[in-house]
């Protein structure tokens, strides 16, 4: 016998989204912008220094603020010392936002692997 599928409520954008699915859409719009918040380029330069090893294509290396070894920049993140955190309801925007969009001070340069690492234990 074949399983009923229970279709769930979809009260916004014209009865096409769930509510999980509207604050997803909200929540990855906000991030997509903060990419082009000027204290992050600012906390990238300031992990910055010339690279001074043998690849002739790399330029800079950067230093992760966690273990403080040099990386190469597409082995880096920009990271938020406090975790923007969550977005699932009106109530949580004004301090998503604020996290979010943060000052110089709050934000760090990590290698991938600590990233990860502060990511799953946020998570958790």
């Amino acid at each position: 016998m074949a399983k009923k599928r229970i279709l769930k409520e979809k009260p916004r954008c014209n009865s096409t989204m769930t509510e999980s699915a509207f604050w997803s859409f909200i929540r990855s719009a906000l991030r997509q912008k903060s990419r082009w918040w000027k204290p992050i380029s600012l906390a990238k330069a300031k992990a910055k220094r010339p690279y001074k090893g043998t690849n002739k294509r790399q330029k800079f290396e950067y230093q992760c603020n966690h273990c403080k070894k040099w990386f190469a920049e597409k082995h880096v993140n920009i990271d938020h010392v406090v975790s923007a955190g969550t977005l699932l309801c009106a109530a949580d925007l004004p301090g998503f936002v604020e996290r979010l969009f943060c000052e110089v001070d709050g934000l760090q340069c990590l290698c991938e692997t600590c990233h990860n690492e502060k990511t799953q234990n946020e998570k958790i």
